[in-house]
């Protein structure tokens, strides 16, 4: 279970306070205005970003880890791959920063081959399209073996109908990985598809996580702001 006891998080005129739990393996999506700190609370459950309080995960707190430390993956918008790097380079960097076992090497195999990037493992970022770049950062991912992804828009840059298919395929792995999800998102609609939970985050408060289905059918005067409604 993820815990947040009393996060909170001051950067200048900027608060963000969150005190909630999810627990394992639940998929939830954060929406909320551009600026409302959805990025910001991502950063601090990380430890990239400083906050008082504390992030607790199956009970220990990791307020003291490192970020590299946490059992925590992160997917970014910008997919972060190395544009020297070939798929297989980049997907091995979540092994080790040296050369690859033999075995290592049978494990980034079979992750791109996960992600349907079967006999792409030679080509370089530049040589892929937008969709086969995010599955790449997927399978890097899926790699790390962490129980806890945070996903910061990973695929806003992708069209309709890519996205909703990356949505799929990182649902179907998290359900057989038994992930908790958390993902940043601006389309309500990628909500509705992809989580179970929806956290708000307006007005500096990262409000607890609600059913999908009960928040999109009843939508607290936060959410109706957002939604233009």
């Amino acid at each position: 279970m993820l815990t947040l006891e009393g996060l909170q998080i001051i950067q200048d005129d900027f608060r963000l306070c969150a005190d909630w739990k999810v627990a394992k393996g639940t998929r939830v999506a954060i929406i909320g205005p551009s600026g409302g700190g959805k990025s910001t609370l991502l950063a601090a459950i990380c430890g990239f970003t400083p906050a008082t309080g504390r992030v607790l995960w199956d009970g220990a707190g990791l307020d003291a880890l490192a970020p590299g430390k946490r059992p925590i993956a992160m997917l970014f918008q910008d997919q972060n791959l190395f544009p020297h790097l070939t798929a297989a380079q980049n997907v091995g960097l979540a092994l080790s920063q040296k050369r690859l076992t033999t075995d290592q090497q049978m494990r980034v195999a079979q992750a791109l081959a996960r992600v349907g990037l079967e006999g792409f493992e030679g080509r370089k970022p530049a040589q892929l399209s937008g969709g086969q770049q995010s599955r790449v950062a997927l399978a890097r991912l899926l790699l790390q073996d962490r129980p806890l992804w945070l996903l910061d828009e990973p695929f806003a840059a992708l069209g309709p109908g890519l996205r909703s298919e990356m949505l799929a395929l990182v649902h179907q792995i998290a359900l057989e990985m038994g992930a908790t999800v958390l993902m940043v998102t601006h389309d309500p609609e990628d909500a509705r598809k992809f989580a179970q939970m929806i956290v708000v985050v307006d007005q500096g408060v990262a409000q607890a996580p609600r059913d999908v289905d009960e928040v999109f059918a009843n939508p607290d005067q936060a959410l109706q702001d957002y939604l233009g409604r």
